[in-house]
């Protein structure tokens, strides 16, 4: 316990570092309050599987994990979006594309992710800056980051140096400002020292960097910010996104407790044969000769009555109680979470009405609907900036695009069950027949009357 107060103590500490010393290298604050900074490394220790409460007799679940893969996986789904009108600019946009599941997770786990395009080697990149890495200094009335501070950190040899990229846009003015500093330290200084103030020369890599420029007509910044939208009931002022968990850390705890207590009540009920030292024979080493591969099964033991010669240890295990539990407390995280029951838990462990399982398929398809919304503004909000980047750069930027997003719904539509109903009722005669043939092969009606049989008259394309 003590412990523990004294890490969340140094915890509080680190990000106060981090703050006062951005503010004393750029002369900004940042926008992000101790209660919340504390929140996104609670977080995200969780998806690591390194939360608080981790102990060596601990078995942890990696519930946090599962929870932000299973929301990344309904999310982008099946996602198909395209730039048309530069292929350039979307030959850029689509290598993100191929990653966007893994950085949806991130975001996901840890409540926002920012992405940051430039230029390397006349290609786009983008970086992902995880929200224990992201500093947001300034918010429009719109709740959307308009100023930020970015950190990359390179280490060559024994000296550690640390480049502070600062962001502002200017909404008024439509101009757009970056600065960019480094910073150099010892690697056994303090981790959260920024080290004193070198030129951008002394990384190879930031040797070509401006310290100051200087960008005008920008109509938004050349970063985005991808929130999820669940509301903020850790700091409701702080516009920052939450954890999809946010709301189950209790319960996520809890089920790391009973999984352990499931695993111990396997461990502890394990057939054995308690037999005396007598019934034994001893190899010439001293060392007990037991079957091979069934050492586990034996327990030497001194026995003291002669007619008592050995024990069979086989206690009935108390699994179906446990698990039941077990699966109570997962009904409780996926509530919490948002996610539809059964996504965690085992459904056939009790009675769900088919309103009550809808229910919960709703309230799936909501969270993802919002998170899907939220990710489809940021990655408008990063082709905006990869094609503003494009121009500065020259390469190929400033045509006129197009952007679409496709979104899968196939997570509140049980599609199969709904072609069923549909095929009953084109038996039935209650719908055309090649409605249900357009439904199923994803065609036009027109298309769908011609894949059907000729000989039904009812159903050939009249010549007009």
């Amino acid at each position: 316990m003590i412990k523990e107060i004294i890490e969340r103590i140094r915890q509080v500490i680190r990000k106060m570092l981090g703050k006062e010393n951005i503010r004393d290298a750029i002369g900004v604050d940042v926008a992000v309050s101790d209660k919340m900074a504390r929140e996104i490394d609670l977080w995200s220790k969780m998806y690591k599987n390194q939360p608080p409460w981790k102990r060596k007799e601990l078995k942890l679940c990696g519930l946090p994990a599962a929870i932000a893969g299973e929301f990344a996986r309904l999310v982008t789904l099946e996602l198909k979006t395209e730039i048309t009108g530069n292929k350039f600019l979307n030959d850029e946009y689509q290598t993100v594309i191929d990653n966007i599941r893994t950085y949806t997770e991130y975001a996901c786990a840890k409540g926002g992710l920012a992405m940051k395009p430039y230029v390397s080697d006349g290609h786009i990149e983008v970086d992902m800056v995880q929200a224990d890495r992201f500093f947001p200094v300034k918010f429009n009335s719109r709740g959307e980051v308009i100023a930020a501070v970015f950190m990359e950190t390179v280490t060559i040899g024994k000296q550690v140096y640390t480049r502070l990229e600062y962001h502002r846009h200017d909404e008024k003015t439509a101009t757009y400002y970056i600065i960019n500093k480094a910073f150099v330290r010892q690697d056994l200084d303090n981790v959260e020292v920024l080290g004193k103030e070198v030129p951008l020369s002394a990384v190879p890599e930031w040797a070509d960097l401006e310290e100051t420029v200087t960008i005008i007509n920008v109509k938004k910044p050349l970063f985005a910010y991808f929130k999820i939208p669940n509301a903020n009931n850790v700091d409701d002022s702080s516009p920052l996104g939450v954890s999809v968990y946010s709301r189950a850390v209790d319960d996520i705890k809890e089920a790391d407790y009973q999984w352990t207590r499931i695993l111990w009540e396997f461990e502890g009920s394990e057939l054995a044969i308690d037999g005396d030292v007598s019934l034994f024979k001893r190899k010439e080493n001293g060392e007990f000769d037991l079957p091979k591969g069934k050492e586990r099964l034996f327990r030497m033991m001194d026995f003291d009555d002669d007619k008592e010669q050995y024990k069979v240890f086989a206690p009935p295990i108390r699994d179906k109680s446990l698990i039941n539990g077990f699966n109570a407390i997962l009904r409780r995280v996926e509530f919490n979470s948002g996610l539809a029951y059964g996504t965690l838990s085992d459904l056939n462990t009790v009675d769900k009405t088919a309103e009550e399982i809808k229910t919960s398929k709703q309230r799936s398809y909501s969270t993802v609907s919002d998170i899907q919304k939220a990710l489809q503004k940021a990655l408008e909000q990063l082709i905006y900036a990869m094609d503003v980047i494009a121009q500065l750069s020259n390469l190929n930027g400033g045509k006129k695009y197009e952007v679409s997003f496709d979104w899968d719904d196939s997570i509140v539509i049980d599609k199969e069950q709904e072609l069923q109903s549909m095929q009953q009722d084109a038996t039935a005669g209650l719908i055309r027949k090649e409605i249900y043939i357009a439904a199923k092969y994803g065609v036009s009606e027109e298309e769908a009357l011609k894949m059907m049989p000729v000989q039904d008259d009812r159903f050939t394309i009249q010549e007009e």
